[in-house]
């Protein structure tokens, strides 16, 4: 009988009841928030960010909410490492948060050329930490044998060999994360702490491959892009069907950063058996929502654990037509939000960011339950002429391809471009199978019609073609490994702007020379 596995799970039962009481107790999402907002503006009122705005006076405003809002601007990251972070980068204590900022976050996300450098405080460590715990525990409601809570948890993301450069520790958030695991976790942990400390993604995937047949998985944590990768290269290597001929206990796949939809029938071609899929929305700034469930697309926003939310509808009203944020923008909060709208968000949060616009846009699906999807970025969407294209579009566009022609299309992007007097769409499909580009476009473009109103007008007035060429998924992976974004938590870039449309189409080009 699994004696671990029997403990395991009922100190997860054991966990989850307070939880459960707790959300009996407190159901209005607007008080856990206001509460939220409180603690932080009270713990970080005398540090000089907190002294500057005068937190003290809004935690005796008759409308805290309000009077925080009137009071801070919303900082984008630009500004707000501008004026606040660099201070603690450079050792100063007290700038946004109390004491000083050990860890520091290197995210370029999908869009940016340069890396940004987000603070990670110990309470956001904790905070990360409390909510991994918790949707561990969320497992508990489902039929999973006792053996399930005794397996390995495999952990894709980057190095846990941070730099330290005397003052302050950088590195990917996963790599922050994985080198601050609680000790009771260190058993479960894959791929273990020499592996991960790794930072050559070519060295630590052989590696990860050779210890493979040692291992005992029950869950897989990464980007889906990495994982897949991960796994046929596993099945190859040691001539096996599946990767459930290695893993015969492998259950879970908790995935992050990228719509999973356009994935799901090339995992599934991977798998023996039944694997659960579930999402977390774990950035740099903080862990924001998971799925609590293994069934439908939805996460559940944490709202009390260090962080408090605004939301910005996301329109032409707030933003123009590059995503940048116009002045004087509303914003709203938890108790004002409309199911299925768009919002960017807004955070504050116990690593020292104050109404701070951390870029992706949500939609709720549901107020009730505080479930949330993600739409895309506020500058990672289509709209060169008001077709206002979202990567939730791109993305069901793209399933719904997968599904009719039978393909699995392993990365994709697309870009805006000068077409005669007016424009066209330009897309790039990452397909290993026999893909004919001109039914692609056609039932691409039928789809956006479809899924889309705005893309259907302008398709007649503004957008006078659409182009599709198929590349190699490899091309993909080439293109990451030459931007030095191979592995771990890295994304390719869903719509190519500017100068990284320039240079993408420079780099495909080279590639059909060779």
């Amino acid at each position: 009988m699994p004696i671990l596995g029997s403990i395991i799970k009922k100190a997860y039962e054991i966990r989850k009841i307070p939880i459960d009481q707790k959300k009996r107790k407190q159901t209005d999402p607007y008080e856990t928030q206001l509460q939220v907002l409180k603690k932080l503006l009270k713990k970080a009122q005398f540090t000089s960010f907190g002294e500057y705005f005068d937190f003290a006076r809004i935690l005796h405003s008759p409308d805290i909410i309000e009077a925080y809002k009137q009071s801070i601007p919303v900082y984008d990251y630009n500004t707000m490492f501008r004026k606040w972070w660099y201070r603690a980068l450079n050792g100063e204590s007290f700038v946004a948060w109390p004491g000083r900022v050990k860890y520091f976050a290197l995210t370029s996300g999908t869009s940016e050329a340069s890396s940004k450098q987000v603070p990670v405080t110990d309470d956001m460590i904790r905070a990360i930490r409390r909510a991994s715990i918790r949707q561990l525990v969320s497992s508990v409601k489902f039929d999973l044998p006792l053996e399930f809570y005794e397996k390995g948890c495999l952990m894709i993301g980057g190095s846990t060999h941070l730099q330290y450069n005397g003052t302050y520790y950088e590195g990917d958030l996963s790599g922050i994360s994985a080198g601050n695991l609680p000790f009771w976790f260190q058993h479960f942990y894959k791929p273990g702490k020499r592996l991960s400390k790794e930072r050559d993604w070519s060295t630590k995937l052989a590696e990860m491959v050779k210890k493979a047949k040692n291992w005992d998985i029950g869950i897989i944590v990464g980007v889906p892009a990495w994982i897949q990768i991960l796994l046929e290269k596993i099945i190859e290597h040691y001539q096996v069907k599946t990767i459930h001929d290695i893993w015969p206990n492998l259950s879970v796949y908790v995935h992050s950063g990228v719509a999973f939809g356009p994935y799901v029938k090339s995992f599934e071609k991977l798998f023996g058996k039944k694997v659960y899929f579930q999402e977390s929305y774990l950035a740099s700034e903080g862990y924001i929502a998971y799925q609590s469930g293994f069934d439908g697309n939805a996460m559940e926003m944490i709202l009390d654990n260090g962080i408090f939310f605004e939301f910005i509808p996301f329109n032409d009203e707030n933003f123009d037509g590059e995503g940048n944020l116009k002045s004087n923008s509303k914003t709203f909060t938890i108790k004002e939000v409309e199911e299925n709208k768009e919002y960017a968000l807004l955070l504050s949060t116990c690593s020292g960011a104050w109404r701070y616009l951390i870029g992706d846009t949500i939609k709720f699906t549901s107020k009730k339950r505080n479930e949330i999807m993600i739409t895309g970025r506020t500058k990672h969407f289509l709209s060169i002429c008001g077709e206002h294209l979202s990567l939730e579009n791109m993305s069901r566009a793209i399933e719904m391809l997968e599904s009719e022609l039978n393909v699995e299309i392993g990365e994709f992007a697309v870009a805006g471009i000068k077409y005669d007097s007016l424009f066209a769409h330009q897309w790039y499909l990452g397909c290993d199978c026999d893909l004919d580009p001109v039914i692609a476009r056609k039932k691409i473009d039928e789809y956006l019609k479809v899924l889309n109103d705005d893309y259907r007008v302008e398709r007649i007035e503004a957008i006078k073609d659409v182009f599709v060429e198929v590349l190699p998924n490899k091309v993909f992976s080439d293109w990451m490994k030459l931007k030095g974004k191979e592995g771990g938590a890295n994304k390719f870039p869903r719509v190519l702007k500017k100068a990284l449309q320039d240079e993408w189409k420079e780099f495909v080009s080279s590639y059909q020379n060779v």
